[in-house]
């Protein structure tokens, strides 16, 4: 389904021309390159009973999303080491693997002690060793902080395989009786919980910096007001209540501040709320419909959705200023702006001239080159990775909605397991300690 917001531009924006683009921009459509493969070694386990998880298969799951390394399949893996010793370093070169992660599972104290090793495969030398301990209910965690430790120590990059994602479903009853459901899983749609039930709409939910709160639009009284709510209590407080819109939120950097759209004046604008406080600051003052605020590192640049030239394209400001610079030249409409780690790239939804679907993209913000991630058709909602690896989105799949997982580079697409009905509208949390 596409999102309300994209459905008010669209609808205003259908019959507009729209800016001819920049030469220097280009559309790229695929990629060439290949990832590096790895083996990731069934983890030897010295107690009775079967593990619930499989924590080689989940590590090399992680690693195989972030679009960086492709995991050698089990059934071509001529031995199963669990020791440095019993590695034969010429078989895995056989195999074309460039490292292996081989591990041990040892039950301690009512506990499991997990000891893990990296070695590459080339050089024979050990790259990588450590531990970590939890319980049987903790497999997953560890596996992907092991995922993350070893991610980080081959690419540099910090790995985001701990964090976490939210998401809404709809699942309808009978007509007119529909419960939607705010979602908070693993980023890989395992081991989903239930942070709220309503009977009326819920849409974009965000995480703040500190992972413990979030913000999120309800339809409860049948008017769209915005939320904001602590995690570990489930605490709710409405921070806005205006008439017409009330939209879009998304947390500064810092998380002291909440810049979302209000219509209270008539027009939808970007405004910014100081959380303690309350106080409220207009960014934008237009004619067009400006949405979809998502902020710059430096917490004062928002990136943003605009059919101020004609049909919807993402622009740039800085609060305060008063102005705002177009950043999007390629194609006939391209909304939902989120930007990557390291701000050189922008992610976002994407149509082509004289194409009717809509895809995720990437746009270089230095040369301005548009690349093609998805081969779906409507999708919705992207949000990246906070270490800009990945990117989760909303889609449709056999008539119904679906999360979808593609890596940054678009080695990797994926779906993502989740609840029955239509799921949508997810969101990436920051970093979690």
């Amino acid at each position: 389904m596409i999102n309300l917001l994209r459905g008010l531009l669209v609808v205003l924006c259908c019959a507009a021309g729209f800016a001819s683009a920049d030469e220097k921009n280009i559309l790229v459509t695929s990629g060439t390159d290949r990832a590096t493969p790895i083996a990731v070694v069934p983890f030897g386990f010295q107690g009775g009973a079967v593990l619930p998880e499989d924590m080689s298969e989940i590590i090399g799951n992680d690693l195989r999303n972030s679009g960086y390394y492709a995991p050698i399949p089990r059934q071509n893996m001529i031995s199963q080491p669990t020791q440095p010793t019993d590695i034969i370093f010429r078989d895995w070169k056989a195999l074309g693997a460039q490292y292996i992660v081989i591990g041990n599972i040892v039950p301690s104290g009512g506990r499991l002690q997990v000891t893990y090793a990296l070695y590459n495969v080339n050089t024979e030398q050990q790259v990588l060793n450590g531990s970590v301990s939890g319980g049987t209910d903790q497999l997953r965690d560890m596996s992907h902080y092991i995922a993350d430790q070893s991610f980080e120590k081959l690419t540099g990059i910090k790995g985001a395989f701990s964090t976490r994602i939210l998401y809404v479903t709809a699942e309808q009853f009978s007509a007119g009786n529909t419960r939607y459901t705010l979602q908070r899983s693993d980023y890989d749609g395992a081991r989903a919980v239930t942070l709220l039930q309503s009977r009326e709409p819920i849409l974009s939910p965000r995480y703040a910096s500190d992972g413990k709160r979030i913000a999120y639009v309800s339809f409860e009284q049948r008017k769209p007001r915005i939320f904001l709510q602590y995690i570990d209590t489930g605490r709710r407080e409405m921070l806005t209540n205006f008439e017409g819109l009330n939209g879009a939120p998304a947390f500064s950097p810092d998380g002291n501040r909440l810049a979302f759209v209000l219509s209270k004046d008539g027009n939808a604008e970007i405004y910014v709320m100081d959380l303690a406080t309350r106080g409220l600051t207009r960014v934008t003052n237009s004619p067009a419909i400006d949405t979809e605020p998502t902020w710059g590192k430096d917490g004062r640049t928002l990136y943003f959705t605009s059919d101020r030239g004609g049909k919807p394209q993402i622009y740039k400001t800085t609060i305060g200023s008063g102005n705002a610079d177009r950043v999007t030249f390629v194609g006939n409409y391209n909304a939902a702006p989120k930007l990557s780690a390291d701000e050189k790239t922008l992610v976002m939804i994407h149509r082509q001239d004289g194409f009717t679907n809509f895809k995720v993209a990437s746009q270089d913000l230095e040369r301005g080159n548009v690349k093609i991630l998805t081969d779906s058709s409507l999708d919705e909602s992207p949000t990246v990775a906070p270490n800009g690896t990945m990117v989760i989105y909303a889609t449709r799949s056999e008539g119904r909605g679906v999360l979808m997982l593609v890596s940054l580079n678009g080695r990797v697409r994926i779906p993502l397991p989740t609840a029955q009905g239509e799921v949508r509208e997810p969101s990436w949390s920051p970093f979690l300690n």
